[in-house]
């Protein structure tokens, strides 16, 4: 039987210290072994179990429940006060047969795999690795669980493929503890598993389509998130590019995503006409302290799997440009450690020049976080006709009411079904600002401070925009979901409230909904909102 351990505590982090948050208890479980349980569906069931164990003591206690993977999220969208869970050691994966996959799925079954909640994007592409496939996108590096990365919307700068949410297929929550509290969500549109398997897994089955979109960026209240079925694909090549290049035309690409008809070119990226290609990723780094005419592109195009190729680790190792606030850290590695002395030296900051190529796998060029200490990151998201007119707002923020310290970049991403995914615009641009925690002084405003004027200022000037759902931000700020989301939010409420009991809603709530208002119970609402429509 999986066995867990409770530890009393009286405080939680998240990894990069944006708290700490208090707690009354962790749980920690751990799966039975093989050679006890042979079976990995047995061995999972039995692990659903446990968990159901679990969420009734929590309900004979009146308290309320959260999981969480590996803490990566810097808001408290992962805490709750009274009882937490890790899943680190729930990490049970399973390819999908053929005979399991149901009778009108249009999916090839050699690309879909069952992953228990705790397996972290670093395993997965290794389990992947060695049926010869690839997740299709993933963040900027590869240390977030795959349920923690599905439930906030955990995204890279994949043009045309999404965030990770958008190659989910399958979803199966834990919603209480009675037997029938193991529920498989899937689209009506689109099933992928049999009946058959589904029961395998003791679960009954919900094929929706509003429902699965409702539950996939969930953020943890739907219930606990057992496993995902994701779609992969055949493993391929980036070739990835990092160049210095004209403010302008680094913002010319941003806003209209015409790579082809551009006078930017890559000389090994042509298609067949000539022209240039269209990347895989985009991403623009900035320093909004210092006038510089140019800005760090970051570009990679997705070419075929073949081997040999260079060893990619050299250059990704030394790369200043992995992510936003590793490139941070190395630029202030440069000054005392004194942040306002530092933010004035950032003015005479010119980003390191740069001339970088290199190949490897999705998983070799998003490898692990270099930076894995204080921080905070704020991320909003706007339709990226609007990304030039968004990132000059809130860099002239940062400059005339901050200082702050941290510094910009842009990644964008494909428009996700989920109801209340981020990236909801046709190409969403998300602004990032990372940087190093800092305390309100006389000459800082604080973070909290600086993550309101955002949001006033984007709604002051007109600009729609969306938060991410694992960054810092004023979450209390007064009708930002529904400014962000629309009628959108109430539907994503609406479903919930019709999905779980209220005892549930209530057990699976924290505060961060509570300051969101996504915890609000929808009274009178329509049961066919959760009906399988096949």
């Amino acid at each position: 039987m999986a066995s867990t351990t409770p530890f009393p505590k009286t405080e939680w982090d998240t990894l990069h210290n944006n708290g700490p948050f208090p707690l009354k208890l962790l749980y920690v479980t751990e799966l039975e072994g093989e050679a006890n349980i042979p079976s990995k569906v047995d061995r999972y069931n039995d692990a659903a179990q446990e968990i159901q164990k679990l969420l009734q003591e929590t309900l004979d206690n009146n308290e309320g429940f959260r999981a969480y993977g590996s803490r990566w999220s810097m808001s408290n969208i992962a805490h709750h006060a009274e009882r937490m869970h890790y899943n680190g050691f729930m990490n049970i994966h399973l390819p999908i047969a053929e005979e399991n996959l149901h009778e009108n799925a249009s999916y090839n079954s050699s690309n879909l795999f069952l992953f228990q909640c705790g397996n972290t994007i670093k395993r997965i592409s290794e389990v992947l690795g060695a049926h010869g496939k690839s997740l299709k996108a993933s963040g900027a590096s590869n240390g977030q669980t795959i349920a923690g990365c599905v439930s906030t919307g955990v995204h890279g700068s994949a043009l045309d493929v999404g965030a990770v949410q958008d190659y989910v297929v399958g979803i199966n929550l834990i919603t209480g503890p009675e037997i029938n509290d193991i529920v498989y969500l899937e689209r009506h549109t689109k099933p992928a598993l049999s009946n058959t398997f589904i029961a395998q897994i003791n679960a009954r089955v919900i094929r929706n389509d509003k429902l699965f979109n409702a539950a996939l960026v969930s953020l943890g209240s739907f219930g606990f998130v057992h496993g995902v079925v994701i779609e992969a694909e055949d493993r391929f090549l980036l070739k990835r590019y990092v160049r210095k290049i004209k403010k302008e035309l680094a913002l010319e690409l941003a806003q209209t995503m015409d790579f082809k008809n551009s006078s930017f070119k890559i000389d090994e990226e042509f298609d067949e006409n000539g022209k240039p290609k269209r990347p895989y990723h985009y991403k623009v780094f900035m320093n909004p302290y210092n006038n510089e005419n140019q800005y760090v592109v970051e570009l990679m195009y997705k070419h075929p799997y073949a081997v040999p190729y260079p060893d990619p680790f050299p250059i990704i190792n030394k790369s200043v440009y992995r992510d936003l606030i590793h490139l941070f850290i190395k630029i202030s590695e440069k000054f005392p450690d004194s942040i306002p002395w530092f933010i004035k030296r950032l003015k005479k900051v010119i980003l390191p020049e740069v001339n970088e190529q290199t190949t490897g796998t999705l998983a070799e060029i998003f490898w692990d976080a270099p930076y894995q200490g204080p921080a905070f990151a704020c991320s909003v998201g706007v339709d990226y006709k609007d990304s030039p007119k968004a990132l000059d707002l809130l860099a002239k923020l940062a400059e005339n009411e901050g200082p702050i310290p941290g510094i910009f970049a842009m990644r964008f991403v494909k428009k996700s079904e989920a109801i209340l995914a981020f990236s909801k615009f046709p190409i969403t641009c998300m602004i990032e600002i990372d940087g190093v925690l800092w305390k309100k002084s006389k000459k800082l405003m604080s973070l909290k401070q600086f993550t309101r004027r955002m949001i006033e200022v984007l709604k002051q000037n007109d600009v729609p925009f969306t938060i991410h759902w694992g960054k810092n931000s004023d979450w209390g700020f007064s009708g930002l979901v529904e400014h962000m989301y629309g009628e959108n939010a109430q539907t994503w409420k609406n479903i919930r409230s019709a999905f779980l009991t209220e005892k549930m809603a209530k057990l699976f709530s924290n505060d961060f909904l509570d300051a969101t208002g996504l915890s609000q119970l929808q009274q009178n609402v329509d049961e066919d909102l959760i009906a399988s429509l096949t």
